[in-house]
């Protein structure tokens, strides 16, 4: 039961952004009836006699910005005759009314019906922009759903869990990415982030994650694996004219015999273990990020963690540890981990993504770049059979 409400909390987060265009603000759909109001109230407060209805000619343009063309006609005929009935109401004491079809009035009439009628058609325009432009986000989204699968609770001898939050707001598309396989040489795992964010990334991280789950399963360790993903993305940078294309990107290797895990980190950001109640940093040897390795002739370096059941490894992207709060703080990753499980009974994967899906939110409020954050930790129990 546990374990299907983790799959379904991680379901949900890929796809808890809608394929519609968010709706305006209220106050922003109420625009016309304030400048109106607004109008009203200016006419009494002049010291001098002018025509006021004059001002009502732009309320048709107002309206195009939220309004349909429907809505943009409507509120073009009502201006037109509250322009009528303003030009033959005297407003004010010693004020006389006018001539409704006097020829500065009918100029009026004319010109909001003109403005009326370029608004409606700005609003189609509006309309079919947004709908391309939904049609648009909708394909790509399709793309990273179909890239970056659900993690499931249990991947061989692991409990896992996710976390993705791109850095366009009320979209999937972005350059973080993440991946676990249970494989015959053990479960491994990536992650990693794409330079750039955006539809522009997306090509990036569709080769990184289909060269992970091809090379994952060949023979060879973990540095084997790095390679065969360094030569990949070596001709991906061949192929674009982005001559500064890179990912960096942190590969893992779970061995349950050892009860540890290998890691080559490929310049990312470094892993976080949280092991009897005590939260720090996995260091070890960098490499360069993927697609720079042609720079040196030196291979990356493996180095290993100690994983026992009740540890739990946090693999994440820069764009969780950058985010600011207001005051432009970073986010305090580790003393906000230390603070929630510190000296306390070993967490699950689940519950250390659900924390960090709600503290961020609370320190960042709006993110300015890609999150992405994977945790694992061994289950204790056997692992199924696993074909090639």
């Amino acid at each position: 039961m546990v374990r299907r409400r983790a799959a379904r909390r991680s379901a949900a987060r890929l796809s808890a952004t809608g394929l519609e265009v968010p709706a305006p603000p209220a106050w922003v759909r109420w625009l016309p009836a304030a400048y109106v109001a607004g109008v009203l109230i200016l006419e009494p407060v002049t010291p001098v006699q002018w025509p006021v209805s004059f001002l009502l000619i732009a309320v048709p343009v107002i309206a195009a910005f939220t309004w349909g063309p429907v809505g943009v006609a409507g509120v073009t005929a009502f201006a037109v005759g509250f322009e009528a009935v303003l030009a033959g109401t005297p407003c004010c004491a010693g004020r006389v009314s006018h001539d409704l079809w006097e020829r500065h009035y009918v100029a009026s009439y004319i010109s909001t019906a003109l403005v009326g009628l370029l608004g409606a058609v700005l609003a189609t325009h509006r309309k079919r922009q947004e709908a391309h432009l939904v049609n648009a986000n909708s394909v790509a989204e399709a793309l990273m759903r179909t890239l970056l699968r659900p993690v499931p609770p249990r991947v061989g001898r692991l409990l896992a869990a996710a976390l993705y939050r791109p850095a366009v707001v009320g979209s999937l598309v972005g350059g973080d990415l993440f991946d676990i396989c249970a494989t015959p040489a053990g479960e491994r795992a990536i992650i990693g982030d794409v330079r750039g964010k955006g539809l522009r990334a997306v090509g990036t991280v569709a080769d990184i994650l289909g060269s992970f789950r091809q090379v994952v399963y060949e023979a060879g360790d973990l540095r084997q694996v790095a390679a065969g993903m360094e030569r990949r993305m070596t001709r991906e940078v061949e192929s674009t004219p982005d001559s500064e294309l890179f990912v960096t990107a942190a590969l893992v290797e779970y061995d349950s015999g050892a009860q540890q895990v290998t890691i080559i980190n490929h310049g990312h950001v470094e892993p976080v273990l949280i092991s009897g109640g005590e939260v720090d940093l996995v260091t070890g040897p960098p490499a360069l990020p993927l697609g720079l390795g042609a720079l040196l002739a030196e291979q990356p370096v493996a180095y290993t963690c100690r994983l026992a059941r009740g540890d739990v490894l946090l693999l994440c992207t820069d764009g969780l540890v950058e985010a600011r709060d207001p005051a432009g703080v970073f986010y305090p990753l580790l003393d906000r981990l230390r603070q929630r499980f510190g000296g306390r009974p070993a967490p699950s994967p689940a519950e250390v993504i659900d924390f960090l899906d709600t503290d961020l939110p609370r320190h960042a409020g709006v993110l300015h770049d890609d999150v992405a954050a994977l945790a694992i930790t061994p289950d204790g129990t056997e692992a199924p059979d696993v074909q090639s």
